[in-house]
């Protein structure tokens, strides 16, 4: 498939609980943000930062108006109804939800699963078991229609972070998981939540460069394994939040 077809929306917000504006760090030659969205636009991923309306996120907005790219404003809580009224704004059929908080995400698996929705004719490809566990190498690719679906019965105001959650009670929903592309993947944490996570994300582009591909990561985790204890025990506390947060 032509990458010109991809586009990943960028959810970011600066009203983060536990590391507070955490998208605008340093990050190697960059912010966090900034990062992020170059390193989607490297692998031919057309980004669009899609954010709340609070004050707080204005800062968003004017980052993509000096990055040169499209920008959405919508619900603060209600993730699902930022990305469909995203998607209804730019008249988008499908798209990639990329996270801000998984900065190394790998282009070639993002392009990978919206093939596979596409190809497949799927509403929803979730991510690798892999990234999942903490990995963050992809995010979800999905139609907008199915999204318009989930919302029917969920209030406007309904915090949907944990948005596979409401996605999967969608009747006779179509949803396939991407196979994992890469064996023996390290059993790494590389999302950003824990100030533990931004010391351990901070060091490895500092070792390994803003561009650093998947593979070169996982090669490095190989030849340095103490390396991930840095932030791996967060994994647990992590995965029990989003459960919490389901509930």
């Amino acid at each position: 498939m032509n990458n010109g077809d991809i586009t990943g929306i960028i959810t970011v917000r600066t009203s983060s609980t536990r590391l507070p504006s955490k998208c605008l760090l340093p990050f190697g030659d960059e912010t966090l943000i900034t990062h992020v969205v170059n390193r989607a636009k490297s692998y031919g991923i057309e980004p669009i930062i899609c954010t709340s309306t609070d004050p707080s996120d204005d800062v968003l907005e004017n980052i993509a108006k000096e990055c040169k790219i499209r920008f959405f404003r919508g619900s603060l809580n209600n993730k699902l109804k930022r990305w469909f009224d995203c998607a209804k704004h730019f008249n988008l059929r499908t798209f990639h939800t990329i996270d801000a908080d998984d900065p190394f995400f790998d282009g070639h698996e993002v392009i990978e699963s919206m093939r596979v929705l596409k190809e497949q004719t799927c509403d929803m490809v979730a991510p690798t078991k892999s990234s999942s566990a903490g990995g963050a190498t992809v995010g979800y690719s999905l139609t907008t229609k199915i999204i318009g679906r989930a919302l029917q019965n969920i209030p406007k105001d309904t915090d949907t972070e944990m948005m596979w959650y409401f996605l999967e009670k969608v009747p006779d929903i179509k949803i396939l998981t991407l196979n994992d592309n890469y064996p023996n993947t390290p059993q790494v944490r590389l999302t950003l939540d824990y100030e533990e996570d931004y010391w351990m994300l901070a060091s490895l582009v500092n070792i390994l460069g803003n561009n650093a591909t998947r593979s070169q990561i996982n090669t490095f985790f190989f030849r340095n394994p103490d390396f991930s204890k840095i932030n791996y025990f967060r994994n647990q506390e992590w995965k029990k939040a989003q459960l919490d947060k389901k509930t």
